[in-house]
């Protein structure tokens, strides 16, 4: 049984339509549409939305159960107050800047690495070795921020790279003489 799926999600601030299986999330932040599986019931309850499984013997309505209702929980929160997630560049000469709306990366290569920002997601550089990257669509700035810290990911021996903020990075012992 899930113990997330018994819960149910409130969406207060924010408009929750269901279509047959699409479900529309729209907020000030903007709106979000998700097409529900038909292993799980979906269903409107007041300023609540309640997930339940179709099949209480059927492992897929069972892992659908949770996923879905974490997805739902998502796109209110998203729509309402927003996600962000930051990343840090470690390394001489690392550093990061703005190019209009996109995101121009010196990561030592020859030449500069520039992300073009897709539509929705907002990159801000507070410092040249950080990067925050804001948007509505969780799944979305997770894809994005794992894009960009596979330019350079951070090694071993001196930790350089792009990393998550508070990433701890498992570091090696060098050579010994």
């Amino acid at each position: 049984m899930s113990r997330i799926g018994k819960k149910p999600v409130p969406f207060s601030g924010a408009t929750v339509t269901l279509n047959g299986s699409l479900m529309n999330v729209k907020g000030p932040k903007g709106e979000l549409s998700f097409d529900i599986h038909n292993g799980v019931i979906v269903a409107l309850e007041g300023e609540e939305v309640i997930v339940k499984p179709r099949d209480e013997n059927s492992r897929m309505s069972l892992g659908l159960w949770g996923m879905t209702r974490t997805m739902i929980s998502n796109m209110v929160e998203g729509v309402t107050k927003g996600f962000e997630r930051n990343l840090e560049l470690v390394g001489v000469g690392y550093r990061a800047a703005m190019n209009g709306p996109d995101l121009e990366l010196s990561l030592g290569y020859s030449h500069p690495v520039i992300y073009k920002a897709p539509k929705g997601v907002v990159f801000a550089t507070p410092k040249p070795t950080e990067i925050k990257i804001a948007g509505i669509d969780k799944q979305q700035l997770g894809q994005i921020a794992a894009e960009i810290r596979a330019y350079r990911p951070p090694e071993p021996y001196k930790g350089k790279g792009v990393r998550y903020s508070g990433e701890t990075v498992r570091r090696k012992e060098g050579k010994k003489k």
